[in-house]
């Protein structure tokens, strides 16, 4: 039952967030691939689980994702422990990632913030800080967006309450994202 249950809440989400955010999710391959172009460095963030899905695909931009090519601008801010553990101390951690936008950020670059619930502070403040040094801002996000709705360029928020759900969803944005990056940028 529940296995069941689960696979059909996917499926209805996956369908509804397609109608949605299609047409988002290709202007969010042209923004990205426009940073990289030139030269501009893709920043991404979240706490949790949406932490682990910033660092999967850093890592499929700065690896490769399909096709054998170059390597791509691209970071996880919530990657290196040695500056979580130093911001978060000295700082707080909802400075986390501002401070270390503040630190690597120049004017070409995106911020790709990860959060189910649009709320936490520390996603909120990257955001801002981003929006303050005049970077472009992508959002992944659930349900309604929370505190961090409106306040980025695109937002990609998948109509879900359930946090399994969105995160599921925001995995599937970001292999569709990969693979159309490759294509724009042409790497075969």
């Amino acid at each position: 039952m529940l296995i069941k249950k689960s696979f059909n809440e996917h499926s209805d989400v996956q369908k509804k967030t397609f109608e949605m955010l299609e047409k988002k999710i290709y202007l969010a391959s042209e923004m990205i691939s426009d940073c990289l172009k030139n030269n501009g460095l893709i920043m991404w963030c979240g706490n949790g689980g949406s932490a682990a899905d910033s660092m999967h695909l850093s890592a499929e931009l700065l690896g490769r994702f399909k096709n054998e090519r170059r390597a791509l601008r691209s970071v996880s801010l919530a990657a290196d422990s040695a500056s979580i553990t130093c911001i978060s101390n000295d700082y707080g951690y909802e400075n986390l990632f501002s401070r270390q936008i503040e630190g690597l950020a120049n004017k070409n670059d995106i911020l790709i913030s990860l959060t189910t619930s649009g709320n936490s502070i520390n996603i909120i403040n990257a955001i801002k800080k981003a929006k303050n040094l005049n970077l472009k801002t992508i959002l992944f996000s659930g349900n309604s967006g929370g505190q961090c709705s409106g306040l980025n360029d695109l937002e990609l928020i998948v109509p879900s309450k359930s946090t399994a759900r969105i995160q599921e969803m925001h995995m599937l944005i970001g292999h569709i994202l990969c693979e159309l990056i490759e294509e724009h940028l042409n790497l075969k």
